[in-house]
């Protein structure tokens, strides 16, 4: 989201988190049945007593691992704060500092590497003496607009 009030421009970057309610429980749900299909087998014996520990335990993973990603997802951010005067860049991970970035705007250069980078349309920042990665998480295409975007607000600003 964008929002420009005077000469100061607002980017707040989230990840899309793809996965609601309805198919975590899903997803839990068909688990389950498929996991728990190899004890129809063993109904009635002593040996679906010494299976069931072990579907419990490889449910509880697959929803721990679940609820670990989408909290990390939620807790991912990336504000970006652009005045005449300065350009602020914060990015927040999950169970890290967070981390800041910041320069003159007239001096800063907006990158997008198509190819060659760690990722399709590679979007950095550089100034201050520092390059700087922006909008890791989104998708190429979004990443392409977002450059758009942030040099035709540069310009605006000088």
């Amino acid at each position: 989201m964008a929002t420009a009030a005077g000469a100061e421009y607002q980017l707040h970057l989230r990840p899309n988190i793809s996965m609601g309610n309805r198919g975590f429980v899903r997803v839990i749900g068909l688990s389950a049945f498929f996991l728990a299909l190899p004890l129809i087998g063993v109904l009635g014996t002593p040996v679906l007593w010494g299976l069931l520990p072990f579907l419990g335990v490889a449910l509880w993973a697959l929803w721990y691992a679940l609820m670990r990603n989408r909290t990390d997802r939620e807790s991912l951010q990336e504000t970006l704060r652009l005045t005449r005067d300065e350009i602020e860049l914060t990015h927040i991970t999950p169970r890290q500092p967070p981390q800041h970035w910041q320069a003159n705007p007239f001096w800063v250069q907006i990158s997008l590497r198509e190819k060659g980078g760690p990722v399709e349309n590679y979007l950095t920042l550089r100034g201050g003496g520092r390059e700087v990665e922006l909008g890791r998480f989104l998708s190429p295409e979004e990443r392409a607009t977002l450059h758009d975007d942030l040099s035709r607000a540069l310009r605006h600003l000088r």
